[in-house]
């Protein structure tokens, strides 16, 4: 069981700080928006070697951008451990995966709330990680979609059918609240923005997310 906090809500103008408090996470995770995939601006190749090169822990990148065949593996050579792409933006998913995994990164694949896991799951093997957006992907602090709960369940089954080592990421209004929810569907990495960063205590925060699902892994 794996908590990767999001820095989306974190104070960008001390990141080395903002890092520093989620030492104790499992990745840190960074949200890419190219304001064309969705409505909303954050940081691109040199913020994300910056935040590399500050972070103790390894860095979990979320591309939610246009043509991400071209731009993710700049990411990886940036320095992420992981880069997940969406399904919906790239052109040619599976040669993507294949070419982050050939340069020693994890490859995720992304999916909107709209989006079905069925046409993927003949080729999860080809992804280390499957990230099922639990809220419309574009903004911290939204609310927790529910309904995706059973998306969670078939990937999870799907995985498990098979043998494969692929986690399930939940990404989007995960908290003290829908962390146990996501647990039990199936999920086995959670990114939780705003629930760590508004904590009183990030650092206590992580680990008690992490004592929530821990009773719950598969």
């Amino acid at each position: 069981m794996r908590i990767n906090p999001s820095i989306l809500n974190s104070d960008f103008s001390d990141l080395k700080g903002e890092l520093h408090k989620i030492r104790n996470a499992d990745w840190a995770h960074v949200d890419v928006m190219d304001n064309h995939f969705v409505p909303n601006l954050t940081l691109g190749v040199p913020i994300v070697e910056a935040i590399v090169g500050a972070s103790e822990i390894p860095i979990d990148t979320h591309l939610m951008i246009e043509d991400p065949d071209r731009w993710a593996p700049e990411y990886a050579e940036a320095g992420a451990k992981s880069v997940t792409f969406h399904a919906e933006a790239a052109a040619a998913p599976l040669r993507l995966a294949r070419e982050l995994r050939a340069m020693g990164v994890r490859a995720g694949l992304g999916l909107k709330p709209a989006t079905p896991i069925e046409p993927y799951l003949d080729i999860l093997d080809e992804f280390d990680m499957i990230l099922i957006m639990t809220v419309e992907p574009g903004f911290g602090g939204q609310s927790f979609i529910h309904s995706m709960m059973p998306k969670v369940q078939r990937t999870r089954e799907a995985i498990d059918k098979h043998g494969l080592d692929v986690w399930i990421q939940v990404d989007g209004g995960v908290s003290r609240d829908t962390i146990e929810i996501a647990a039990e569907a199936g999920a086995d990495t959670f990114v939780a923005g705003s629930a760590v960063y508004k904590a009183e205590d990030a650092y206590a925060e992580v680990d008690y997310l992490r004592s929530l699902v821990t009773a719950h892994s598969h």
